[in-house]
């Protein structure tokens, strides 16, 4: 269906899409992503098309195996950085060989923070507790920003702050304190942060912050000074619990937990995962209120609205929306925000997901998610040009084999 238009508060009609989406199963392919064949091939929608790649990556080293994966990152030399949790493996069944004593050859727990390159091969591993820092207790979200620092949250009961290390895993800098959080207008301390983003261009990063505040924050990416924030619509952020999401409901004044990412685009628009409430937010830098759409609303409990990346060509095209509760992927169409098509479905075969948590993009156009919950993986979906739309949803993306 095409984007409805919703008048925002400063009057102006700005896209909507409703719970439908528009057709998905892409066929031919082209080179490259522009405004252009977004609207070409017989007058119909185009779309960029994609396969999952069964064998990326390869096998971890040392009977190491991941926990529930809740970040993935790519970063200027398309190496594929994720961050899991040991803690989430059952310790009977999925680590044996870490027990006290072994109960058997296999498996334990692979480091927290995980660097591949682009062939899939592991090139390096670290994180966890340390010296001069405080790990999260629960790590949630990595980012590598474009001077290759590696940047994690957390989303423990305890975690208000933010670490960022060098790609060696040095650390750089901690900011704010565990336990420490006043509240969604504490200028100090986070609350439970799901993920950092970046805009190269100021120097800044953009917190999602999240699990416990409201708001998005944003940071001088230097020195950690909080240089501003926002709420929903760009309101001054307010924790009253707002209870159960009701998708007949208004429309929530204020973000529910967890603000789960606030990504800048290149022309300065930054998109606002709101993931409860089943909508993505737009805004500009100073947190001006652009406009809204909601995704598959009546998804209850987790939500829709998980992750996003953006497509690698110079205009950013398409969204590609990471919705973890629904088993899928949509790409959209940034200019309107209007679904094109969505792809995967729920399993644990290539192609599948439970519970797809986190999504990224390389140089090459090629896409990456990571699972969490018992979904424990990192997949690759290698970039295959541009398509023609010919029906609503593709399912599985496992290779043509042409």
């Amino acid at each position: 269906m095409r984007s409805k238009l919703r008048r925002s508060r400063t009057g102006f009609l700005l896209p909507l899409v409703g719970y439908a989406v528009v057709a998905t199963a892409l066929t031919s392919c082209t080179d490259g992503a522009t405004d252009e064949n977004a609207a070409a091939g017989d007058g119909g929608p185009v779309a960029p098309m994609f396969e999952v790649d069964p064998f990326w990556p390869k096998p971890l080293p040392n009977h190491w195996i991941i926990g529930s994966a809740i970040g993935v990152s790519v970063d200027s030399r398309d190496h594929v950085w994720i961050i899991h949790r040991q803690g989430s493996l059952n310790q009977r069944t999925e680590m044996s060989a870490g027990t006290n004593p072994p109960t058997a050859e296999c498996c334990i727990p692979a480091p927290p923070v995980l660097e591949f390159d682009p062939e899939g091969n592991l090139v390096s591993s670290w994180g966890g507790p340390g010296d001069g820092y405080d790990w999260p207790s629960s790590n949630h979200g990595i980012t590598v920003d474009h001077m290759d620092n590696v940047w994690i949250g957390g989303n423990g009961m305890t975690d208000a702050h933010i670490l960022k290390f060098t790609r060696s895993g040095q650390l750089l800098m901690q900011l704010g304190a565990p336990g420490a959080s006043g509240g969604s207008n504490d200028t100090e301390n986070f609350g439970r942060v799901a993920e950092i983003s970046f805009d190269p261009e100021f120097n800044e990063a953009y917190v999602a912050d999240g699990y416990g505040n409201k708001r998005v924050a944003v940071l001088d990416m230097n020195t950690g000074e909080l240089k501003r924030y926002w709420g929903a619509y760009g309101n001054r952020p307010d924790d009253t619990d707002l209870g159960p999401y009701n998708p007949d409901a208004p429309l929530a004044q204020q973000f529910r937990n967890p603000v789960h990412c606030a990504e800048p685009a290149n022309d300065g628009l930054i998109y606002v995962c709101d993931r409860p409430n089943d909508r993505i937010q737009v805004f500009t830098r100073d947190g001006t209120f652009v406009s809204e759409v909601r995704i598959a609303p009546r998804t209850l409990g987790d939500g829709s609205v998980w992750d996003i990346a953006f497509s690698k060509d110079a205009e950013q095209t398409y969204i590609y929306l990471a919705d973890g509760k629904n088993e899928r992927v949509y790409i959209i169409l940034r200019e309107t925000m209007e679904i094109l098509t969505t792809f995967g479905d729920g399993g644990r075969q290539p192609g599948q997901f439970f519970a797809v948590h986190s999504i990224a993009t390389d140089s090459l156009g090629n896409i990456y998610t990571t699972e969490t919950y018992e979904g424990k993986r990192v997949q690759k979906f290698v970039y295959r040009g541009i398509g023609p739309v010919t029906a609503e949803h593709q399912g599985v993306l496992w290779p043509r084999g042409d």
